[in-house]
């Protein structure tokens, strides 16, 4: 692979290790692991991010496209109707999107986010 290409190797990379914020937190005790893979000029950046069961706030405001790779999450803007996500789902999250992330099945995504 040349400098250009950048494969998603996440074996290569330490990962972060993090959980929802204590006041957003809705119910269990979900655990993030992040394995940032690229941060590129003008506040892009790529990896994979996983997570365990549990359910949180989120607030966006950065865009987001991310890509199921496996587990089942449930996803809902506030006053909108749920997105059950699974394996080979993709969805973008834009600015202002404020909701909850509920995660059914452990879950890991593949993303690209520019802020």
């Amino acid at each position: 692979m040349t400098d250009k290409a950048v494969g998603f190797d996440a074996t290569k990379i330490t990962p972060e290790i993090g959980a929802p914020a204590p006041d957003r937190l809705i119910s269990g005790n979900p655990q993030f692991t992040t394995w940032n893979i690229e941060e590129a000029e003008g506040g892009i950046y790529s990896g994979i991010w996983q997570a365990t069961p549990g359910k949180w706030r989120i607030v966006y405001d950065e865009w987001e496209y991310f890509h199921v790779l496996e587990g089942h999450s449930v996803v809902t803007e506030d006053g909108g109707e749920e997105i059950h996500l699974r394996a080979g789902d993709r969805l973008i999250l834009r600015p202002g999107f404020k909701g909850t992330w509920e995660v059914i099945e452990t879950t890991r995504k593949d993303y690209v986010i520019r802020v």
